[in-house]
């Protein structure tokens, strides 16, 4: 049995990276919940989670967990669907236990049968998603793109366009080859300072409603401000399909970023899916009962914390020990940050997934690739997430029984026999049938045939056609061979 290493063997380097994983998590945290439409505190409590229960059942050394940008556009639609937020949270008790019960049952794995096609049309999605959800924050309006114009805040769009600049421009700066600091948390501390030196200016003072709120500390007002779920909603199917929903994306999108975060890992070890999946579903279930937002494992918070030198699970529970501390006692200073900052980092995040170049890769790995893709995001912006990944896994499939049906099998005429040789280079199954019956309808009367199968799976539909071109073959005078395939119990039905 593998022996998985103590937490705390390397508590000094990974405390240090536990503490860059906090700098970046912190505005996150509060940028997620924001663009959600929920309490600030709700993503910070998020975050706690994630920090301080889940490393002690995960046994993923390198991952990080909190609320996650992928479930943002669910998070929005889903509240509004249920009702509000105490019934969402219901549906966030039922995603965990759904998870734990997906990690119980081995099903870590399956995430793999997902085509890749469609995790990144997914992504792309929620990129897009947040982009223009964003938009009109980063400016000071709230609603949709059309209430930009109407809402517009000057001192609020500097504020943003500000942040957008140092977020881009942040490679070029001396400031990145320090590991320690973070660019969004330098955005929110310049966001503020600016945001403070406007309120002394009539046309430029921003609104209340465009800081962030949350309780100013200590565990009284904490338990007032954090909300409950509404546990009546367990009686109704709505809230069920909505926890079906959250525990299917927020599985595929921990173990992708699993899966990444292990190709980061300078020591090459693997995470246990499906340890991981039973500790985020225990998280999740937590997650809902406090009233704090859906975890998942997070490549941003994960890769910032193998960056910082992070060796065990030591760095994320001193990540969420530091969120909690904020949370408690630093609510005054969180209420000085600008929304509009918290837009910008958001808007970064969501072009990072929905980037051009992804678009431009896709088109050259050709329709097979790019139909799916396309149609998923199409599907995603349309309806929703879970929707939208059905559509594209259907439309892949397709591809795949395409391909199949029209390339089992390859024809070449030997030059000196001139015998006709059909060899299969796939199993042949049910699928293929029509690409197999095209090329045997192309052999000519009085051919020399010969049929190879060896090394291959043949099902019975499959041999049926070859018994029934077999048969036929005799009243067209064409000799065939049949290789490699036991034809024993094809025989007699190869005419039905």
């Amino acid at each position: 049995m593998h022996r998985h290493p103590s937490m705390f063997g390397h508590a000094a380097s990974d405390g240090v990276a536990g503490i860059v994983v906090f700098l970046v998590a912190l505005p996150l945290c509060l940028g997620i919940a924001v663009a959600c439409g929920v309490p600030p505190i709700s993503g910070l409590m998020a975050g706690v989670i994630g920090g301080l229960l889940i490393p002690w059942i995960s046994r993923s050394p390198l991952s990080v967990s909190g609320p996650a940008a992928g479930l943002t556009s669910i998070v929005l639609a889903e509240i509004a669907h249920l009702g509000g937020l105490p019934p969402f949270l219901t549906a966030v008790i039922i995603a965990g236990g759904l998870q734990a019960a997906f990690g119980l049952l081995r099903a870590g794995r399956l995430a793999d049968v997902v085509p890749s096609a469609v995790v990144k049309g997914m992504l792309a999605a929620i990129g897009i998603t947040i982009v223009l959800k964003q938009l009109p924050a980063m400016v000071g309006a709230t609603g949709s793109l059309m209430t930009i114009t109407a809402g517009f805040h000057p001192g609020a769009a500097a504020v943003g366009a500000l942040s957008l600049l140092i977020l881009y421009g942040w490679k070029r700066t001396p400031l990145a080859r320090l590991t320690f600091a973070s660019p969004a948390l330098v955005v929110v501390i310049i966001g503020s300072a600016l945001a403070q030196a406007f309120s002394k200016s009539a046309g430029l003072a921003l609104a209340a409603d465009h800081f962030v709120r949350v309780p100013p500390g200590g565990l009284a007002s904490l338990a007032a401000a954090l909300p409950r779920p509404d546990l009546t909603a367990f009686a109704h199917s709505a809230t069920w399909i909505t926890g079906v929903t959250v525990a299917v994306v927020a599985s595929i999108e921990t173990l992708l970023s699993l899966q990444a975060v292990d190709r980061l890992d300078p020591l090459r070890r693997h995470s246990p899916p499906d340890r991981e999946l039973l500790a985020q579903g225990l998280g999740n279930i937590v997650c809902g009962l406090v009233g704090a937002l859906p975890v998942t494992a997070v490549i941003i918070r994960s890769g910032a914390n193998v960056a910082a030198g992070a060796r065990e699970r030591f760095s994320a529970l001193v990540h969420g020990l530091l969120l909690l501390v904020a949370v408690l006692a630093a609510g005054p200073l969180l209420n000085r940050i600008p929304l509009p900052c918290l837009a910008a980092v958001l808007i970064q995040v969501g072009l990072s997934l929905a980037r051009p170049a992804l678009f431009r890769l896709q088109a050259r790995l050709g329709w097979s690739q790019f139909l799916p893709f396309v149609l998923t995001i199409a599907a995603v912006l349309a309806f929703d997430l879970l929707k939208g990944v059905v559509a594209g896994v259907v439309i892949g499939i397709g591809f795949v029984l395409y391909e199949n049906s029209r390339r089992a099998v390859v024809a070449e005429r030997d030059a000196e026999t001139g015998i006709l040789r059909i060899r299969f280079r796939r199993d042949g199954t049910f699928v293929s049938k029509p690409g197999i019956v095209a090329v045997l309808d192309e052999v000519d009367d009085g051919e020399r045939v010969e049929i190879n199968g060896a090394d291959e799976y043949i099902d019975h539909d499959v041999k049926e056609v070859l018994a029934r071109f077999r048969a036929e073959a005799a009243h067209r005078q064409i000799t065939v061979t049949i290789r490699g395939v036991d034809m024993t119990h094809a025989e007699g039905t190869g005419g039905h």
